[in-house]
């Protein structure tokens, strides 16, 4: 069960397929969330076992300097969202690809079936923004994001709300039993896609 506590943290994981033959269904993803929630690791996992292409949004800006500034305070760059938009839009309708990126708002509507919000303890997103060494900004910055539950709300109000749930994301077995959900919600959902355009 999950409750609705300022204790508890949020990110996203948002999905798109695209079919693209018959029978032959092709997936898009996000996994979005606050630094260190565990989304890079969650969208690794993924990528691997459902053999999609994983998009590290932050490297993928890096590697074509996708960006508009720099914020001194938080000590990070400043993406340019309607570059990294333009840049991704033709491999996004390819399908195939799961993007990695800790927010979600930007990201157009059209791309994701489903959000998965994924939740994670204070104290133990506290310890893992504390081992990266985050400056006190930018490490009060991401607490209380998640504390009041900025992920959660961009996420329903991005994308429909009748698509957004819930996970917990605290140990690494909720991690592998958010893997095999997020899997089996995958072939019932490319099973049911298939059944109705065959």
């Amino acid at each position: 069960m999950v409750t609705n506590t300022p204790k508890n943290l949020y990110w996203l994981l948002c999905f798109n397929y695209r079919f693209i033959a018959p029978h032959n269904l092709l997936c898009l993803e996000n996994v979005s969330g606050t630094p260190g929630t565990g989304k890079s690791t969650l969208a690794q996992e993924l990528a691997n076992v459902t053999q999609l292409k994983m998009v590290n949004v932050g490297q993928f800006a890096k590697e074509n300097d996708l960006f508009c500034g720099f914020d001194d305070k938080l000590e990070c760059p400043i993406l340019d969202d309607d570059q990294i938009i333009d840049e991704l839009e033709s491999e996004m309708s390819e399908g195939g690809v799961i993007i990695d990126y800790h927010s979600c708002d930007f990201f157009p509507e059209r791309w994701f079936d489903i959000v998965f919000v994924l939740r994670t303890d204070n104290s133990i997103l506290y310890d893992r923004l504390a081992q990266r060494r985050y400056n006190e900004a930018k490490m009060k910055n991401n607490i209380e994001c998640e504390i009041f539950q900025t992920i959660l709300d961009e996420a329903r109000e991005s994308y429909k709300t009748e698509i957004v749930h819930e996970l917990q994301s605290d140990t690494p077995n909720d991690m592998e039993q958010n893997v095999d959900k997020i899997v089996t919600w995958c072939n019932q959902w490319s099973t049911s896609v298939g059944q109705q355009r065959a």
